[in-house]
Order: structure tokens, then sequence, then C-alpha cells
């Protein structure tokens, strides 16, 4: 079950698109200036400057469709959400940033066969000025909700964002190396601004793909999980604790060990007290499933091979012909260490004295004694 709320949900998408559609106005004004510009100034780096700049409208869709998507609420088809969209997409923009990475790369090796590409003027160089000052405003507000919203999406159309700064910065280099009659400038600029963007791109891929095969989370957030399970009252230990992320969510599966005598009703109420400590108390978690546990079962499971109820309650009315069948229905099992302890409760009405409750015990538990599986018998009088 998706315990992100709807509202929440419809929220998070609202921020996202305000993000995306603010950075994609300022793509389109760059990319118009960038192009016009440079046509006018001769300036083929402007211009794929420019080009870049107006491509970034196209990782934009990309956003929005992924944000919108991801954040549908949970169905039967898809029981945990569609927070994996947005995690393909986060792939897919890292494989563009390699691909930017590479084609500045490929543009710097042709400029350095052929400076005169680019020509100085002041409306070129205040251009790439203008782009670098506004490129890195967008990538810091779309970085600074990123982090708000724990979207790993948003945070690669930041780098993207950057990557086109970058560019920028080339330019701007190209075009003071220029100026100052140093023209190789623009492509040694340019490689190494590659290179950081190659960086960027395989980060992202790298540690999307593993959200896709279920990574945990960080260490230190599993530990503070930990912590928090063993705060609650009641909890004896924890195993089998396991975590993984979707987009900007994460879900957790425990195991928990209670004392093996409490009730059903109260190992759930312990259970859903860890469920709800750990939302409130673990921003990234919105869905927990907890197991309860009377021992630990993380090695292996002792009681495996133990008969269930149906068999256990047909053979004990076979060995204690003298009970009536309504009595023996009122049994509680324990099946603890590979072994089941029983709990009889018996009305004192069919008891004459005290001494013999006690030697009815001892036979019920001398009958049973040829069964394997049973561990003791526990008889209760009940008025």
């Amino acid at each position: 079950m998706n315990l992100l709320s709807e509202p929440s949900s419809r929220q998070r998408y609202r921020e996202v698109r305000k993000v995306t559609v603010i950075g994609s106005v300022v793509d389109f004004v760059l990319g118009v200036a960038k192009i016009v510009t440079g046509w006018f100034a001769n300036s083929q780096a402007l211009i794929a400057d420019g080009i870049h700049s107006l491509s970034d409208l196209l990782t934009g869709f990309i956003v929005l469709y992924a944000a919108k998507h991801s954040h549908k609420s949970a169905d039967e088809i898809h029981p945990y959400g569609y927070g994996r969209i947005e995690t393909l997409a986060t792939v897919s923009f890292g494989v563009v940033l390699i691909s930017v990475a590479i084609g500045i790369a490929y543009e710097a090796v042709k400029r350095l066969n052929d400076p005169a590409a680019l020509d100085f003027t002041t409306m070129a160089l205040l251009i790439a000025s203008l782009s670098v000052i506004s490129k890195e405003w967008v990538y810091r507000y779309t970085m600074s909700a990123a982090q708000r919203l724990r979207s790993d999406l948003l945070m690669a159309s930041a780098w993207h964002s950057r990557s086109d700064a970058f560019s920028s910065i080339v330019v701007l280099i190209g075009i003071s190396g220029v100026m100052f009659g140093y023209p190789y400038w623009d492509a040694v600029a340019a490689v190494a601004v590659a290179a950081m963007i190659a960086k960027i791109g395989s980060g992202l891929v790298r540690s999307s793909t593993l959200e896709l095969i279920d990574v945990a989370l960080d260490p230190g957030k599993v530990s503070a999980i930990r912590q928090h399970i063993h705060a609650v009252k009641g909890v004896r230990s924890v195993h089998t604790l396991r975590t993984r992320k979707s987009a900007g969510s994460a879900f957790v599966d425990v195991h928990i060990q209670v004392d093996p005598r409490l009730s059903v009703s109260e190992g759930h109420q312990i259970g859903d007290s860890v469920r709800r400590l750990l939302l409130q108390q673990v921003d990234e978690v919105t869905d927990v499933t907890v197991h309860i546990d009377p021992e630990n079962d993380e090695s292996g499971s002792p009681c495996r091979n133990l008969p269930l109820r149906e068999q256990v309650i047909t053979e004990l009315k076979q060995h204690w012909p003298q009970l009536p069948a309504s009595a023996i229905e009122a049994v509680t099992l324990h099946y603890l260490s590979g072994a089941i302890d029983v709990e009889l409760d018996l009305p004192v009405e069919i008891l004459q004295s005290i001494d013999e409750a006690k030697q009815l015990v001892r036979q019920l538990r001398q009958a049973v004694s040829i069964l394997p599986y049973i561990n003791t018998v526990h008889v209760r009088f009940k008025v």
C-alpha cells in the first residue's frame, strides 16, 4: 500500500511543474538570443550553445511527463505506485548529459583545428555572460527544489542546466582567447568542461540504475530506522530489516520479535506503533511492512515442519477422550523452538476437588507425551 497521501503527491507534482516551466522559459529566451546574436556575430560556438539551450526544452517536457505520471496513485497493477518512472527519466537525463559532454568535446577538437570559427563581438560576450548567470540561477533554484522534494529527477534537471552554463563558459573562454590571441583556449576549456559533465551524467546513471534494482538506503539512515524501531515498547529485537528507494520515497520491510505469549492483537498493536513511528520520524519512508515474530527466525524457521491447528486438535481429541469436544476447542497453541506448547482452558465445573484437577492435568500431559511435536501442556480452569 502506498502511504503517500494524494494531496501531498499532487502538491509535489505542482512544485516540480512550476520549477520546470520557469527553467524552460529561461531556456527558450536564452536559446533564441544566442542563435540570433551568434548569427550576426558570426560565432558558430554561440549558435551551437543556443541550440544546446533550446534542446533543454525537450528535457523539460521529459521532466513534466515523468513527474505527472510518477505521482499517480498506486493501483492494482502498480501497488507501489509509479515512482520508478521518475527514476527511469533520471537515467535518461544522465545519458543525455554524457551525450552533451561527448558533443562538447567533439566540437572542441574541431575548433582546435579551426580557431577562426570564433569571432569576438561585445554582444556575443554579453549574451554568453548572461547565459552563464541565468543558467547558474536556474541550477541553484532547481537544485533547491530537488533537495526539498527529494527528487533525483529535478536534481538531474538542475545538473543539465549547469551543463548549459558550463558550455556558455566555454564560449566566453573561446571569445576571450580570440581577443587575447589564444584561440586554442576554447578547445582546452571545452574538453575539461566535457569531462566534468560526463562525470555528473555517469553518476546519475549509476545511482538511478542502482535504484531500479532496489538499492537500500544509506547505512546511516538504516541505522536511524533501526534505532526508531527499538524505541517502541514491546520490541525485543529487530532482524531482516530491508529498505529500498523509489524516486523520492523509501519502502521498509522489517521483522520484529515480541514476547511469544502475547495475544495476536497486542503483537499487531506493537507492529502498528512501529509503522506509525517510522512514517512520522523518517521523511523518505512512505510505506512500512512489519512482520511480527515470536522468536528469531532469520536463519531459518524451526517450526516450519510442525502440523497446523486442525491436525493438532484432531490428535488431541483422540488422546483426550475423557474431555468434551467443546472444551478441547478452547485451545491456544504456541509454536516455539520447534515444538508446540498447548494452553487448554477447561470449565471448573468438571472437577470435584483440587486433587482431581492435579490428577487430570497429569493424565492429559501423559496422554500426549507420545506426540513428538508437543512440548508441554498448560491447563487453566475457569469459573
